[in-house]
């Protein structure tokens, strides 16, 4: 089966359109194109207890950050601030790059 692929990248501003999170603006931290699922920093916290062991002395419960679906997801541009869609565009040089299509701004850093 081909992996698919998706218009979010890692690094990138999104911001959540549905679920508890809704309207939070946050970091892509890591993108799974098998579950077609993305880790945003710091939202869709959920508690877990762990217990004492070598590497960490104590136990408790901490906040673990749980991945959502790309699909509740829409990027942010760098430029122009708003929700956008994306274009992808071929440039003199050859390079695919990714375009804002509200603004026309390239969204890839370079």
């Amino acid at each position: 089966m081909a992996l698919k692929k998706f218009h979010i990248k890692k690094d990138d501003m999104v911001k959540v359109l549905s679920g508890n999170e809704r309207g939070k603006t946050a970091k892509v931290l890591y993108v799974d194109l098998q579950k077609e699922r993305i880790l945003l920093e710091g939202t869709n916290l959920k508690k877990k207890h762990v217990r004492p062991s070598q590497e960490r002395q104590k136990g408790g419960i901490i906040d673990i950050e749980h991945s959502i679906a790309v699909s509740n997801v829409r990027l942010v541009c760098p430029k122009c601030s708003k929700t956008t869609t994306v274009i992808h565009k071929v440039l003199e040089n050859g390079k695919k790059v990714r375009v804002c299509k509200k603004c026309s701004e390239i969204i890839d850093k370079e």
